[in-house]
């Protein structure tokens, strides 16, 4: 349904899931879990999965707080998208990788919910994308200290307002990770 003519596929998006990223997150060995969950489904449903990685001038790329965490493990066969900036559109290839494979329906995990998280699905969506957010596959550290809510309630806000996103010829719905199947629509 999404905008896209010929781009009927899915794939997993997964964001910043990195040492460094998650090292304190909300709940971080569950999210992890079920991000493994979901990569596991993908890759035995010929989804593609695409890993988006950050760096900027406190996470270096290639330092170990850049890498992605032991629990993950991308394969080489699968696109590695390097970005700067909280949009994983934003001046980075994930255009061209989603492309060539017709994807034009995201599912998003990764972290962080209200940073890189919140800016990727609004980039999709905008840019002509389906995008479903696993609910209980994204997560936050805690920046309370800083007047922000506490992670759980960064994390079930941003569950909350964006199953109720709506735009012409797009959806936008949050799902559990044991109730996203991939394969054929």
């Amino acid at each position: 349904m999404s905008t896209f003519k010929n781009r009927e596929a899915t794939a997993l998006l997964v964001i910043d899931m990195q040492n460094g990223v998650v090292a304190e997150a909300y709940e971080r060995d569950r999210v992890a879990g079920n991000i493994a969950l979901l990569v596991a489904s993908a890759r035995s449903a010929g989804t593609p999965v695409v890993w988006v990685q950050h760096s900027d001038a406190e996470l270096e790329q290639g330092c170990t707080d850049w890498e992605i965490i032991a629990e993950l493990d991308p394969l080489d066969t699968e696109a590695l998208v390097a970005k700067h900036y909280g949009d994983a559109f934003e001046a980075t290839e994930l255009e061209q990788v989603l492309s060539t494979h017709g994807v034009g329906h995201l599912v998003v995990a990764g972290a962080e919910s209200d940073a890189c998280i919140r800016s990727t699905i609004h980039g999709a969506f905008t840019r002509g994308y389906d995008v479903t957010l696993v609910g209980d596959a994204h997560t936050a550290g805690d920046r309370s200290a800083w007047g922000a809510p506490a992670p759980k309630a960064v994390i079930a806000h941003t569950n909350l307002y964006w199953q109720f996103q709506s735009a012409p010829n797009r959806t936008a719905e949050v799902k559990q990770t044991s109730d996203v199947v991939f394969g054929k629509p």
